[in-house]
């Protein structure tokens, strides 16, 4: 896909398998796309902590929630050119719902989402559609699910659905947290 924005957040999913990481790697270098991700905390502690920061990753201490969508929206807009893997279900095993923060940092910071995908069905990888957010969560998620629609995780057991929960954005249209 050509002509990607210097800034952005590139959500990763579907989300089900260990593998997701090593082949999102694979398709991002591929596609000449220098990004930072962030992940669990522990996954930075010794022996192998420098190889994930090497590997563009930035550690989040989920216990804490310390406003981390409002800091991960400052640190985007602030960056003159920064794509930010967040996978929005959190976690491999099937989640209720997606976690929404990807959302409000993209909204916060005034930036695009990519779309991004593996489907191990097809054994494709790549970016989707590149997505303005309106402000209206409710009509563009399901405008991202209907992107998403067909896509096949590693592990389709373990996909969540495309489904909000409750929310709470203050009238910044930057949550608490996500």
């Amino acid at each position: 896909m050509a002509d990607l924005p210097p800034k952005a957040v590139l959500i990763a999913a579907p989300h089900t398998s260990n593998w997701d990481f090593p082949f999102t790697l694979a398709v991002s270098y591929a596609l000449d796309l220098e990004f930072s991700w962030l992940g669990k905390h522990t996954l930075f502690e010794p022996p192998f902590g420098f190889f994930f920061r090497w590997l563009g990753g930035v550690p989040v201490d989920r216990r804490d929630r310390n406003n981390l969508v409002a800091a991960v929206a400052d640190v985007l807009k602030q960056s003159d050119e920064l794509t930010l893997i967040i996978a929005p279900e959190g976690t491999r095993s099937c989640a209720k719902r997606w976690k929404t923060g990807f959302y409000y940092v993209a909204l916060g910071a005034g930036v695009p989402i990519l779309l991004g995908y593996l489907d191990f069905s097809k054994k494709r990888g790549g970016i989707l559609h590149v997505f303005h957010p309106t402000g209206d969560i409710d009509a563009d998620m399901a405008t991202i699910r209907r992107h998403y629609d067909g896509i096949e995780g590693k592990h389709p057991s373990r996909m969540s659905e495309i489904t909000l929960g409750s929310r709470n954005a203050p009238s910044n249209g930057v949550a608490q947290h996500p």
